[in-house]
């Protein structure tokens, strides 16, 4: 190789670092949204057609998420003309990098907007217990992230479970399985999923939202859908693969939809960051589910 070819061979691998480092902390993170689809047919689903809208992780805080990101997500997710909005969780921003913090009370506000013909419903993730100093004490709620959502008007369910009489569904909310810090790495969740679907009185289907996927193993096939994020489909993805995911079973359900002794769960790539500002394969999404038979 001469000298000029080294030094050109140098400059296009400096440019390529640089340009994937620009796309990775601020192009696919702070910029790009996309609609991801998921079609489900389930012969035993004994309820009408349904479309769901999910949104998951929203992490807000500036520069990726702000209000106007926000605003934005809020007017494509009401385009889409769901029958539910779901809400899995992590509301607030999860890595020190946020130039500007966006208080969960302004973020509810905009949260309101959103319409879904039958309505929109939220639970709680890791991060919203772990931000809120005052329930890591007491072990438990209330939660100040709750509280906010249900002060807009969105109900948060907690280890419950109530029936949606339009729809011919249950809708369940499992709490967080990570919800109180417990040192190192130690973490206690306030999930409780017997409690949950012991709610459940009648044959109907039944979708849970949870914010981790690895209560998934354990959902009995009485739930027909199970709805996911947490792990940012490990934030960096590349060819259907994820180096780091942030579940106890790696990459088995790092991402979208798996489907495991007849029942079906979702993972969504959700929009905001964990530790790291950095999305690299993993494009900030609004998730669509639609079951039918």
């Amino acid at each position: 190789m001469t000298r000029r070819g080294f030094i050109k061979g140098l400059l296009a691998v400096t440019l390529a670092g640089l340009f994937a480092s620009l796309y990775g902390f601020f192009i696919e993170p702070a910029l790009r949204l996309r609609v991801r689809k998921w079609r489900l047919k389930r012969p035993d689903w004994a309820a009408a057609p349904v479309r769901i809208a999910v949104l998951a992780d929203l992490h807000a805080g500036e520069p990726h998420v702000g209000l106007r990101k926000i605003q934005q997500i809020v007017r494509r997710t009401n385009a889409l003309s769901p029958d539910l909005v779901l809400l899995l969780g992590d509301y607030a921003a999860g890595h020190k990098m946020v130039s500007r913090a966006v208080p969960i009370a302004d973020l509810a506000r905009l949260l309101v907007g959103l319409h879904a013909k039958h309505g929109v419903y939220a639970v709680l993730g890791n991060h919203d217990w772990w931000d809120d100093q005052n329930a890591q004490k007491r072990g438990g709620g209330p939660n100040v992230y709750a509280q906010a959502l249900e002060q807009n008007g969105i109900p948060v369910l907690s280890n419950a479970a109530i029936k949606l009489e339009s729809l011919g569904i249950w809708l369940a909310g499992l709490e967080d399985q990570l919800a109180l810090k417990r040192g190192g790495q130690e973490f206690q969740g306030l999930d409780d999923l017997p409690a949950t679907l012991s709610h459940v009185t009648d044959d109907a289907p039944i979708v849970m939202m949870a914010h981790e996927p690895d209560i998934f193993p354990t959902v009995p096939d009485r739930v027909a859908l199970t709805l996911s994020g947490h792990t940012h489909g490990g934030q960096v993805r590349l060819f259907g693969w994820s180096p780091v995911v942030p579940s106890r079973f790696g990459n088995r359900y790092a991402y979208g939809h798996v489907r495991e002794g007849g029942r079906d769960l979702v993972i969504s790539g959700g929009i905001g960051c964990s530790i790291l500002p950095v999305r690299f394969g993993v494009v900030p999404e609004i998730t669509v589910v639609e079951v039918s038979t």
